[in-house]
């Protein structure tokens, strides 16, 4: 497994989990829509996020969100592409962009993004083009469906088995295509076309994934199937969370990606004294 992931101007050290800090630049984003959408709130975030503990920070321009509508190429440059420059010249941290379009993928890498975060595994058009052309690295993640219908009866054969079949597959497309291996990173899509008992049987085998040999991104933060199984909203969901977050980490997760950073630093720092004192 890869101790560490080289970025164009920056390493990420994977030989203990990083936060990935979420900031989302969309008016309808599921946890904290319209929020940040201001530029100055959004660098505010940003400097927050840095401060608690964040190395990574994604930064999405559409919501991928069950139902959501898709944004318009224009749009979704017009929110990403100024946060991101501002982001890389007053910060010194790693941004990812999470994006499906090729378009935008291309405008982010020459603006300066570490890498590319895409839900569709860089299967729309012209995305493994642009990827090859560059040396970011890319986090590919399931997705059985669309966002706006994802949640309709999802089925499987055997949840776990399915993915690690669908990222054999896009491993492949991307070595094919010119893409290093080294560069992947695994993310199996909580939440993106999973039911609440697939959702908590992926997270109970994460560790199944780690045969794929590339980092796994967990992505678990504030959504649905903690909601749905504590019966809490959105802002009541810290405690599932940070409680998803670590058996993720114990499952072997080398990125968490979340809404509340410094409650899951802390949770990690726990964890990691724990396991150093055993």
């Amino acid at each position: 497994m890869l101790k560490q992931l080289n970025c164009p101007n920056s390493i990420v050290d994977l030989s203990s989990p990083q936060v990935m800090g979420i900031l989302n630049v969309t008016p309808d984003s599921f946890s904290d829509g319209g929020k940040f959408a201001h530029f100055d709130h959004a660098l505010d975030q940003v400097e927050r996020m840095i401060a608690a503990g964040a190395t990574i920070i994604d930064i999405g321009g559409e919501s991928t969100r069950p139902g959501a509508k898709d944004v318009s190429e224009n749009d979704e440059l017009e929110r990403v592409i100024p946060v991101l420059k501002a982001i890389k010249q007053k910060f010194d941290v790693v941004v990812s962009i999470d994006t499906s379009k090729a378009s935008v993928m291309k405008a982010a890498i020459e603006s300066g993004a570490d890498i590319i975060n895409d839900v569709r595994a860089l299967q729309n058009e012209g995305c493994l083009a642009v990827l090859a052309n560059s040396d970011v690295p890319i986090c590919l993640m399931h997705m059985q469906g669309l966002p706006r219908t994802m949640q309709n009866e999802p089925t499987y054969s055997n949840v776990v088995d399915d993915i690690i079949l669908f990222f054999k597959q896009r491993i492949n497309a991307c070595v094919d295509a010119g893409i290093a291996k080294e560069r992947l990173i695994l993310d199996p899509g909580f939440g993106f076309g999973k039911t609440l008992a697939q959702n908590f049987h992926l997270l109970a085998n994460l560790s199944a994934f780690e045969k794929l040999d590339c980092p796994i991104l967990a992505g678990i933060s504030r959504k649905s199937m903690i909601g749905n199984l504590l019966n809490r909203d959105v802002e009541q969901r810290l405690a599932g969370s940070l409680s998803t977050a670590i058996v993720a980490v114990q499952q072997g997760a080398k990125i968490i990606r979340v809404h509340d950073v410094e409650e899951t630093v802390d949770a990690i720092k726990i964890l990691k004294a724990v396991a150093d004192n055993q």
